[in-house]
């Protein structure tokens, strides 16, 4: 097998609680059907984070799951560009879900990508993780070189 898909696989069943159709999503910190929330139709993007992530990554898996078992507030939803929400929205956002170059964070009408996206993640973790807003003094385009160098080199560099 290869060692995308079992990521992918594993990835599918490590999150559980992200956005997975469509038609309905769970928050992170809550499971059941019953506790799912619309945000197809007339119901629209549910409030909070939503965090694009590329499933087939291990590094971005890694940090799925971490986001997962550190959002104590219960603040992130996840979508895989991979799947059928995050597709849509990627493409929404003038991005191609085929050839994955950032991560999103979409809250509301704001949408971070690169190292804004990032921070903006950990920032949202609380403490101790917020303290990683330090490196917004670096700027932005001094920043997003260096994210864009491992996300081109992610698969090579994590698998």
């Amino acid at each position: 097998m290869h060692p995308r898909s079992s990521t992918l696989e594993l990835q599918n069943s490590i999150i559980l609680k992200a956005l997975d159709s469509l038609s309905t999503c769970t928050k992170t910190g809550v499971m059941g059907v019953d506790q799912k929330k619309e945000i197809g139709g007339t119901v629209g993007i549910p409030d909070g984070r939503i965090v694009l992530f590329d499933a087939e990554c291990i590094l971005c898996s890694a940090n799925a799951s971490f986001i997962l078992s550190h959002d104590r507030r219960n603040e992130f939803y996840l979508a895989s560009m991979q799947g059928v929400v995050g597709a849509q929205l990627f493409r929404q956002h003038g991005l191609d879900p085929q050839d994955p170059t950032t991560i999103l964070v979409i809250e509301g009408p704001k949408v971070r990508s690169e190292s804004d996206a990032v921070l903006s993640i950990y920032e949202g973790l609380g403490f101790p993780w917020r303290f990683v807003a330090i490196f917004r003094v670096i700027p932005r385009f001094l920043r997003d070189p260096i994210y864009r160098f491992v996300a081109r080199n992610r698969y090579r560099i994590f698998g």
